[in-house]
């Protein structure tokens, strides 16, 4: 989705604005770079913070925004980049390593995989990660919410969609990341009606039954929106009851509204969603979405610069024993659709 603040890398560099709508972050005293972690602020430099997604969709504008309104409020420069895969989230990294910036928030697409240049990078900058963790690395803290259990009030509003049950098929950007394996299970648990087992996975490919539902299969798409659509244009053909899609990155619910409309479905198979795509919301509105689950981008956005910029002043007592900070999930119906998009909206005009 195009926007005009999208682009691979650019900086923002703003001096201290107003007060900040809708959220309402400490206030943090004026700080200065330094280009040593964890030593004294230079003083007349500003500090150079990096926000890394993990692809580009309009989940990652919001979250832009929020940045953006960081760097004005505490009189800093923030780097924003969307890097195209892997390799080029691995060379974004050291690049911004090399270039001495001051903090690094990142989403990491495959945390195993990358625990070396996350650690390296670690070792040379202060770096956290955002939206999907990477526990196993040394970043000193995640901002986010916990996905298993955002993953289960998904499944919850998958029960309510379908009361006596039915064939569902999930549709996700890639498995590689934290957040999206546990999401999905979190999603397939409460639809079975299991117990509470972050650490459960249930492979993507074989069907699963219980409790009245048939989940058919989870397919990935590795960011392709012309794939994603085309997998559920092919769930679509392939069976005839499929009773609901199930989109779980931000971009998959949108394909799934265009895919079941071209199909003559829209409103037939339920669709089920995460985040707060505009047609998604729009969707909810008009009834064709039966509900979805939405973060806090703008919040992550925000909250990455703000944490970076204490950080980086040597501020003590700001990471929290579990390393983790909860921005809560919620759930969005139509009932509260509206008061949703307003708020968000507000935002996103905000400067």
């Amino acid at each position: 989705m195009n926007h005009p603040f999208l682009s691979v890398t650019r900086f923002v560099a703003i001096a201290i604005a107003g007060t900040l709508v809708g959220c309402k972050p400490s206030e943090p005293a004026s700080s200065t770079p330094s280009t040593t972690p964890g030593a004294p602020a230079a003083q007349g430099k500003k500090p150079r913070i990096a926000f890394v997604s993990n692809g580009v969709a309009e989940f990652w504008t919001i979250a832009e925004t929020g940045v953006r309104h960081a760097a004005e409020k505490l009189g800093i420069e923030a780097s924003v980049h969307f890097p195209n895969g892997i390799e080029d989230q691995k060379r974004t990294v050291e690049d911004l390593v090399t270039r001495g910036v001051d903090g690094i928030a990142i989403s990491p697409i495959d945390p195993v995989n990358q625990t070396d240049v996350l650690n390296k990078a670690a070792s040379r900058t202060k770096l956290i990660t955002q939206d999907s963790d990477a526990p196993d690395s040394n970043r000193m803290l995640y901002i986010g919410m916990d996905n298993y259990t955002a993953g289960r009030m998904c499944g919850a509003l998958v029960k309510e969609a379908l009361p006596n049950g039915g064939k569902v098929m999930i549709f996700i950007g890639r498995l590689e990341q934290d957040n999206a394996r546990r999401r999905r299970q979190g999603v397939i648990d409460e639809m079975l009606g299991r117990t509470v087992d972050p650490k459960r996975y249930d492979p993507p490919e074989p069907v699963i039954t219980g409790n009245g539902f048939t989940i058919l299969g989870t397919l990935t798409d590795q960011f392709d929106r012309a794939k994603g659509k085309a997998n559920a244009e092919d769930s679509m053909a392939r069976h005839s009851d499929l009773a609901a899609m199930v989109g779980l990155f931000g971009y998959n619910p949108p394909l799934l509204i265009e895919a079941a409309d071209r199909a003559g479905k829209l409103g037939k198979i339920k669709i089920i969603a995460f985040d707060e795509a505009t047609e998604t919301l729009d969707g909810i509105k008009r009834g064709v979405v039966y509900g979805t689950v939405v973060q806090n981008p703008y919040l992550y956005g925000y909250k990455s610069i703000e944490i970076l910029t204490e950080l980086h002043k040597g501020a003590q007592g700001i990471v929290p024993e579990s390393k983790f900070i909860d921005i809560p999930a919620r759930q969005i119906r139509q009932n509260n659709v509206e008061e949703f998009w307003k708020d968000l909206n507000a935002k996103l005009k905000k400067g």
